[in-house]
This record gives structure tokens, sequence and C-alpha cells, in this order.
């Protein structure tokens, strides 16, 4: 028997909410169980856990989810998404969403222009200026 790991978001009275929001943004994604309590549900396949644990405890930085993206078009629709309604860019791909959930939307090509020595401080620097990823602007650099 394999032992399961997942997060369990707090939610000060919000995670059914937040619940539906990341499902209707995440392919692949259902709500599995829901009370007043707690919400189960699962984004990409991957299973999370929202309680509704009053305002006790906020998100911050020091834990965030990252989304792997092929293309500029996948970066943007999430970025698009996780903005809205009241959500915040933040630097180098980082972004809250409107529950305060941080996020990392990432190009997958990065970590390759990175190992690239001849590239690595051009590329270093014309991300450290973005918000947003832009791809096309990362390969020129």
């Amino acid at each position: 028997m394999k032992n399961q790991i997942y997060p369990c978001l707090w939610f000060d009275g919000q995670a059914q909410a937040a619940a539906k929001f990341y499902c209707a943004i995440f392919k692949d994604s259902k709500i599995t169980a829901d009370n007043q309590m707690v919400v189960t549900f699962e984004l990409n396949g991957k299973r999370f856990m929202g309680l509704n644990g009053g305002p006790q405890f906020k998100f911050n930085e020091a834990v965030s989810f990252v989304i792997d993206c092929e293309t500029q078009e996948e970066i943007d629709y999430y970025w698009q998404k996780l903005t809205a309604d009241g959500g915040s860019e933040g630097q180098c791909g980082w972004l809250k969403d409107k529950f305060g959930v941080s996020w990392q939307v990432v190009p997958t090509i990065l970590p390759k222009l990175l190992s690239d020595p001849a590239k690595a401080q051009n590329v270093l620097q014309a991300y450290m200026k973005m918000k947003k990823f832009d791809i096309e602007a990362l390969q020129n650099a």
C-alpha cells in the first residue's frame, strides 16, 4: 500500500469556491468530495484538499505551485486565468491568485537557456526584469 502525499490548503471559508476556480482552469480536473469543512479535488490528476479553517493563517510565497509551460499560449492562458478577479502579478513568473495562493508559471525551455554559457547571463538579466515570462524575449536575450 502506498501512502499518498498531497497538499491541504487552508482557506478562510472559501475552499469550495477555490476548488471550483481551480477546476475551471486546469484540464483533467474535478471535485471528488465536498462538505462544509473540507473539499477534495484533483488538478491535472493531482489530489488537493481545501480546508475551511478560518482566518488564522494566510498563504505566502514560502509555498507555491509550479506550472511548466511549453508555449507562450500556455503561459498567457494560466497567467490570465490565475490573476483574474483580484489576483496579482509578481516578478520572474510568480503570481498570486485571488485566494492568495502563489504560483510560478514557467517556460520549460528556461533551464536549457540558463545552461548555455554563452546566453545564461543575458537570459538571467532578461527574466529578472519580467513579470510574466516572454519565451521569445528569453530566446533572443
